[in-house]
């Protein structure tokens, strides 16, 4: 549509991919990227994956990770659902960049069940780590078909419950929506460069399926969610 190719992934690289990138910049992306995801809802869809990833399960205490964490708006959302569930909760947020985790720490300094760590999920000292669930949002776009192959498998081996990906639907109309409004409304150049390739970056519905197969995942629960995002729960085999 218009000129943007959106048949396969790109793989345009995002400022934020790039880990020195610290100070004013990174505090203003992460602001404005928590806006868009109340705006959009984005953020209640990890929600909704826990929802339906611990339907039966029956104990008082978890151990969550979220990988690629951001501000840690997230895991203050999953402990406020902790506490309303009566679930005892560590959540741990993990970063490779140790300006976000920095930002994290203090925007969720007053919940004392999260902890952040400054960890490349690519090494093999996390990968040898093991949790109940291991989320993410917005995140898995960030690495190419080949790389996700091999991370789903490590994850699989790691999360006890299972694994909880929210993230976006690659579609121009996204594509063009997300332009407009970071064109009109951000007044970061992060987020004006990185929103648009972000949706770039995402995923068709069959090509998720097909990761799943690489993967030798037949028990998933994969949906489409409001505005643009796939939520994808593979729960324990």
């Amino acid at each position: 549509m218009l000129g943007v190719k959106i048949a396969e992934r790109s793989e345009l690289e995002e400022i934020m991919d790039d880990l020195s990138v610290s100070g004013a910049v990174i505090d203003q992306t992460l602001k404005e990227l928590d806006t868009i995801n109340k705006w959009l809802g984005g953020n209640q869809i990890t929600l909704l994956g826990l929802e339906k990833l611990l339907m039966h399960y029956n104990q008082i205490e978890l151990h969550i990770v979220d990988l690629g964490c951001g501000s840690g708006d997230m895991l203050k959302l999953v402990a406020d659902w902790g506490r309303k569930k009566g679930v005892r909760l560590k959540l741990t947020g993990v970063d490779a960049n140790p300006y976000i985790i920095d930002h994290a720490r203090k925007n969720a300094y007053a919940y004392s069940e999260i902890e952040f760590k400054v960890a490349n999920i690519l090494d093999d000292s996390f990968q040898q780590q093991q949790f109940d669930v291991i989320m993410s949002t917005l995140f898995t776009h960030h690495f190419n078909n080949q790389q996700l192959r091999e991370l789903i498998k490590i994850w699989r081996k790691q999360a006890r419950q299972g694994i909880i990906i929210n993230d976006l639907h690659r579609h121009w109309l996204a594509y063009y929506s997300i332009t407009a409004i970071t064109r009109l409304l951000s007044k970061s150049s992060m987020v004006k460069n990185d929103g648009p390739i972000s949706v770039l970056r995402g995923f068709r519905g069959k090509e998720l399926k097909q990761l799943m197969e690489h993967c030798g995942i037949d028990n998933f629960i994969l949906s489409w969610q409001w505005a643009f995002r796939w939520l994808l729960v593979i729960p324990a085999s």
